[in-house]
């Protein structure tokens, strides 16, 4: 019997073949954008089995579960490492149709050479030659990343992290970088005013600067950011619901800031205007030190009280959300562009309905400063699949330049998760020898094997020059 994937997988053409295995395979990987925990890579980790590196932080796979019927103690509670592996082997075969049946035996596939399929009956022998490899010195965290041929990786990480773990990393990692991103979330969360006081507090304690007013919180985090510069951080990045562009006087924000650190809490216009200050904020500094900001627009986060009370944020329970983006977003950029204090910027979105916008906003801002400055970023989240990439990549070819886009990143807690640039490859190479086929753009190998290589690779590497 054929195994599920093989060499061809998702290529439906001979000009699809050909860009894969002749362009698109052989390129690094540059993931600009991931979760991976810092910790974890410097202590060059190994896992116990494939449940601990698996499934734990994966809401992808619980979500999957939980729809299965699967009781929450197999996806976050006390079950053993086994029992989860079980549920999850159990849930697998129901996947059909849906990406992580795709990522799944990938992944079995590229990391331990297993080609059989993932089901209750083969779950056992999985487990248990999974957690062999896993206890090799080759199968720690570095040597997983090595495997995958990736080049550079970027964390995410908030203003008051230390990033001692990025030190000991570029001491003792030759083979590949590892560069914090500027994730300043906290910084404008004043919906809880609690909390809010009290990450300011530590955010004083580590920029040795005293925060009482507005500029001095500004003070603080440009400190920061002068920091994370200082250690190779060339990204910012924003979860935001959506962009805030609310009118606003420094007078205004200055007696906003007075009223957060009184506790007093604020009404939604002063959220707006607040959030809409500091946003603005920190694309000037990033303008400043010519780095790329990034935007992630449309979750819905928690929506489930009862879970979020129990689990946390980021377990399961956040959606796409409905938002009118257009207005603001424009107003946010064009604020900055009317200075010349636009940086480097890619925007990406969860609704899928908001593909054209997205792609449309984009030629608002070029510039001819940088090819592709602003950007349409790949497939996030629940459309970080098959369907959603091609939507993505045709609303982009249709209204911008596909030649000028700079390609995937996994956004991914795992390190399993490198495979989806393999994946994403597959589905670019396929768009690309459809259309050869049918034959709406020319059979050209050279001009068309070296877009492949530039959405791959080069674009990255040249856009964000770390």
């Amino acid at each position: 019997m054929k195994a599920f994937i093989h060499d061809n997988f998702i290529l439906h053409t001979q000009t699809a073949e050909y860009l894969f295995h002749n362009h698109a395979k052989k390129m690094p990987i540059i993931d600009y954008h991931s979760h991976l925990i810092p910790q974890q890579i410097a202590e060059n980790k190994r896992f116990e089995n494939i449940t601990q590196i698996w499934l734990y932080g994966d809401h992808y796979k619980w979500r999957a579960m939980r729809t299965n019927g699967v009781n929450e103690r197999f996806c976050t509670g006390d079950a053993s490492d086994w029992e989860k592996f079980e549920k999850w082997a159990e849930t697998v075969p129901h996947t059909l149709r849906n990406p992580l049946f795709h990522w799944t035996h990938l992944e079995l596939k590229r990391y331990f050479g297993i080609d059989e399929l993932l089901s209750p009956i083969t779950a056992k022998s999985i487990f248990d030659k999974t957690t062999k490899l896993l206890q090799q010195e080759d199968f720690r965290v570095q040597d997983l990343i090595k495997k995958m041929n990736v080049e550079i990786v970027c964390t995410t990480d908030d203003p008051t992290d230390s990033l001692v773990y990025h030190d000991i990393i570029a001491q003792t990692v030759s083979d590949f970088k590892v560069l914090p991103t500027w994730r300043p979330d906290k910084a404008m969360a004043v919906e809880n005013i609690e909390a809010y006081n009290l990450y300011i507090n530590n955010l004083a304690e580590v920029s040795e600067i005293e925060i009482n007013t507005y500029p001095d919180l500004l003070a603080a985090l440009k400190k920061r950011h002068d920091f994370f510069h200082e250690k190779g951080c060339r990204l910012s990045d924003h979860g935001l619901e959506n962009f805030y562009a609310e009118d606003y006087t420094k007078s205004e924000i200055e007696v906003i800031f007075r009223k957060i650190k009184s506790k007093e809490a604020l009404n939604s216009l002063e959220i707006l205007k607040f959030k809409s200050a500091t946003l603005h904020d920190f694309a000037l500094m990033d303008n400043e030190k010519n780095w790329t900001q990034q935007f992630h627009i449309g979750a819905l986060r928690n929506n489930n009280t009862r879970m979020f009370n129990t689990l946390g944020a980021d377990t399961g329970f956040d959606s796409i959300g409905d938002f009118s983006v257009a207005v603001p977003m424009s107003k946010f950029l064009d604020k900055l562009d009317e200075h010349n204090k636009l940086a480097k910027t890619i925007l990406y979105n969860l609704n899928p309905a908001d593909n054209e916008l997205m792609a449309t906003m984009l030629g608002n801002f070029q510039d001819g400063s940088v090819p592709g400055k602003i950007q349409f970023g790949s497939g996030w989240w629940f459309l970080d699949q098959k369907d959603g990439m091609e939507k993505q990549m045709n609303a982009l070819s249709n209204l911008g330049l596909l030649s000028r886009f700079v390609g995937m990143l996994t956004d991914s807690r795992s390190f399993l998760s490198y495979p989806r640039h393999e994946y994403f490859r597959r589905v670019l190479c396929n768009l690309i020898g459809n259309d050869v086929e049918k034959g709406e753009i020319p059979d050209d190998k050279e001009l068309l094997g070296s877009m492949v290589e530039n959405i791959c690779y080069y674009n990255a590497k040249h856009y964000f020059n770390f």
